[in-house]
């Protein structure tokens, strides 16, 4: 995609197993795929190598931030926003679950329709829940249909991969603060309150891996969140716009 600068952001936590092989292709595909780019690894205090391996490898387009301790994706991605410079950013996860061709399809989606912010949308591709376990699924449909009612619309906030404008990502981010999982619904309530203009793109999972969620402790903890960030959200920005 020319003319288009991208930042991709990755949080990382224990992924010393893939993350070599993540960073490699990644950069390989940007490099043919856009006519500049940044690839920034934000390490999530990882207790593995993840960190050391990232820092080893040489690429002037390789970036890796992170903290000491794990504090949560949402923190991880925000802090991996706040060092980005180009004209669109991304975020998917380390295991590239929706793969690589679907960041610069769903980049061109929000660069052709001129919009603020593109979204994955497992909802709208025939085969987004293919192979997902029956559990796994049940808890993403009752997720979703809770973060419907909460906040009138009908996204799919937890599909891993996003893409905005730089600039609006880092002004919708300000008012970021959620650490853990529920920070996609975070982002995308502040983005709306902002009145931001979403488009989405259908992905479907094609690297399947054991999932890092909890399904029963994590969902029930999502949702205790999702309630808290409606009402703060509006809290939050109503008084930071006062000032």
């Amino acid at each position: 995609m020319q003319n288009v600068k991208i930042s991709l952001v990755i949080p990382a936590y224990n992924e010393a197993k893939i993350i070599k092989e993540t960073v490699e292709n990644t950069l390989s595909y940007l490099e043919g795929e856009f006519s500049d780019y940044e690839l920034i690894i934000s390490d999530d205090g990882s207790r593995d190598k993840t960190r050391k391996i990232c820092e080893e490898i040489d690429n002037p387009n390789l970036f890796v931030v992170g903290h000491s301790r794990n504090r949560g994706k949402g923190s991880a991605v925000r802090e991996g926003v706040s060092i980005a410079s180009g004209d669109v950013l991304a975020y998917t996860d380390a295991d590239l679950a929706y793969g690589l061709e679907a960041i610069g399809q769903i980049t061109e989606k929000l660069v052709s329709e001129n919009s603020d912010m593109a979204i994955g949308s497992r909802r709208l591709h025939p085969d987004g829940y293919a192979n997902y376990p029956a559990i796994r699924l049940l808890a993403s449909r009752c997720f979703g249909f809770i973060t419907g009612l909460l906040a009138g619309f009908q996204y799919d906030t937890q599909c891993g991969l996003k893409v905005l404008r730089c600039e609006a990502a880092k002004s919708a981010f300000e008012y970021c603060e959620c650490d853990g999982f529920a920070f996609d619904f975070e982002l995308m309530m502040v983005c709306k309150v902002l009145k931001y203009s979403v488009v989405q793109f259908p992905v479907k999972v094609v690297n399947h891996r054991e999932s890092k969620i909890s399904v029963i402790s994590d969902s029930l903890k999502m949702f205790v969140d999702v309630v808290k960030i409606r009402a703060g959200v509006w809290k939050r920005m109503r008084s930071r716009r006062a000032d």
